[in-house]
């Protein structure tokens, strides 16, 4: 699948410690803006979407998770480093163990390498930093 030509079904995990949110941080080099995004990715034909998020979990973090309640689907259509893309995007609450938190994560994702950590929620809500997709704004309370 080219996800830069296709609709893409991926799976977010929202993952709250007290007030904070666990987001990887990205960066679109023709925007020249640093951004962060809930843990997850794409949902694999014939994988249920709880499975696709435990998956992606496991791949990036190296943990496993509980999966808790659905939250919503939303659709995102966006921009990134000048490339259209598109996604229908499920949203799920997730629990993770006390024995695998960590402040932060390192993430290897293929050729792409970044990390994972704890960010307070007013730092999205104030806009001081942002939080794609904004439909997350919505989970952020």
């Amino acid at each position: 699948m080219d996800k830069f030509k296709e609709i893409r079904p991926i799976v977010l995990g929202v993952v709250k410690r007290e007030n904070k949110i666990l987001v990887s941080k990205g960066y679109d080099k023709v925007k020249d803006e640093v951004f962060y995004r809930s843990i997850g990715g794409g949902i694999d034909f014939l994988e249920d979407s709880k499975e696709a998020l435990k998956r992606e979990f496991k791949e990036e973090l190296n943990i496993d998770i509980n999966v808790g309640e659905f939250l919503g689907i939303s659709e995102n259509i966006f921009t990134y480093n000048g490339k259209n893309a598109h996604e229908l995007i499920l949203f799920y609450n997730v629990d993770i163990k006390n024995k695998d938190y960590k402040e932060k994560y390192h993430i290897v994702d293929g050729n792409y390498e970044t990390d994972a950590k704890w960010i307070d929620m007013n730092k999205f809500k104030n806009k001081e930093l942002k939080i794609y997709p904004e439909q997350m704004f919505k989970y952020l309370s």
